[in-house]
């Protein structure tokens, strides 16, 4: 038995770590969602009857706790180094920043437990990175591993690629959000802008924000999903917004696709850079259009909801939560749009109810998720 199993055996409470990404230089948390997963992650930790000491963990790039000071100044828990991780910690939980093999071996062989949380669709990725020989995502370094976690928007695409690639058990946890974050850049919004769904607007500007670096959440299906609400109705549509998709603007393909679309001649469609997410929507959106393959849990949704903002979606994972249309049909993610824009005014109040009671499901600190993750870490040391 080992020392940390012993002190469970005892009544003892496990110290524990989160690795996170740290670089020199600029960090920002809305880079990308894998670092608020971080921060939900320690706040549901912190809550779980088994852990005593929850970090997070500097790694991965080259930066160390000092430099993430800016960054994580938002944390609830301390951030430590890799040596401190390795003299301290009873488990690791690899999430933002993976792991050395070198670290691991000597880590397991003192008795420490390590867990890769997995909250990337890493099978689409690691494909496209391997045929189209761009920088890599995961490595399959042959690090031995006691588990896999990942969340049920994987199930399908990746449980039996972790379970092959990392020769480990895969359980599904799950999916952690809270509106800390989002809430705190809320309150660094201008004067005069405020963050949340305004009513009794004549046309609704549309807002697109998948982020166009992966074949799992483009701006195509959204854009000629707003592309079919405007031949059946112009007068819905004031402007779309496609954030993330100014790195395409000089491609042929993509120009060429874009040229072809009604809201592009019509002088009725930008395409713009990356923002976080509240500092564009406050002031230039009303309704968000979104599409995924294989990704159906994301903080972009629940974003939108917890702002009451009308979300056409395809998502099978949100609940009765949105506007839904069916896979890759955009047709029927215009009629979405435009039943959105017919019905959500009237029915604001029951859509914010319907949404709200979705959100609690995630919340981190919730007893459910506190308990469902507890159980992994006990199986974990058993």
């Amino acid at each position: 038995m080992s020392a940390a199993s012993k002190k469970l055996a005892h009544g003892k409470k496990l110290k524990v770590g989160v690795s996170i990404f740290v670089r020199k230089g600029q960090q920002s948390m809305w880079e990308n969602g894998i670092f608020q997963n971080c921060i939900f992650l320690v706040m549901l930790l912190m809550r779980s009857p088994l852990v005593g000491a929850t970090y997070l963990v500097a790694g991965g790039g080259n930066g160390t706790p000092a430099d993430a000071k800016d960054f994580l100044v938002d944390s609830p828990v301390p951030v430590i180094d890799m040596n401190e991780a390795a003299a301290t910690l009873d488990l690791m939980i690899e999430m933002s920043a993976q792991l050395d093999r070198n670290w691991i071996i000597p880590f397991r062989d003192k008795g420490g437990k390590v867990v890769s949380m997995r909250v990337g669709n890493d099978y689409v990725i690691d494909i496209e990175r391997m045929v189209f020989d761009l920088s890599h995502g995961l490595l399959i370094s042959g690090a031995p591993y006691d588990e896999v976690w990942t969340i049920p928007e994987y199930e399908n695409s990746c449980v039996p690629y972790f379970r092959s690639t990392f020769r480990a058990p895969v359980r599904l946890v799950p999916h952690l959000w809270s509106p800390l974050v989002l809430r705190r850049e809320t309150e660094r919004l201008p004067d005069g802008t405020s963050f949340g769904y305004k009513p009794h607007r004549q046309r609704w500007r549309v807002g697109i924000f998948e982020p166009n670096i992966c074949m799992v959440k483009t701006s195509f299906i959204p854009l000629l999903s707003c592309e079919a609400a405007h031949r059946e109705n112009p007068d819905v549509i004031e402007h779309v917004w496609a954030y993330n998709t100014f790195h395409m603007k000089d491609r042929a393909t993509f120009n060429g696709f874009a040229r072809s679309l009604d809201i592009v001649n019509h002088g009725l469609a930008s395409f713009e850079g990356r923002f976080p997410f509240c500092q564009v929507v406050a002031p230039n959106v009303d309704a968000i259009v979104s599409h995924h393959w294989e990704n159906a849990q994301n903080y972009v949704y629940y974003e939108a909801l917890y702002g009451g903002y009308p979300l056409i979606h395809n998502s099978h994972l949100i609940g009765n939560c949105g506007y839904r249309y069916s896979d890759f049909d955009c047709e029927t993610g215009g009629a979405a749009l435009l039943r959105a824009f017919s019905e959500h005014d009237a029915n604001l109040d029951d859509y914010r109810h319907t949404a709200n009671r979705f959100l609690q499901t995630l919340d981190p600190e919730s007893d459910e998720n506190v308990r469902t993750y507890s159980m992994a870490i006990a199986a974990l040391f058993q």
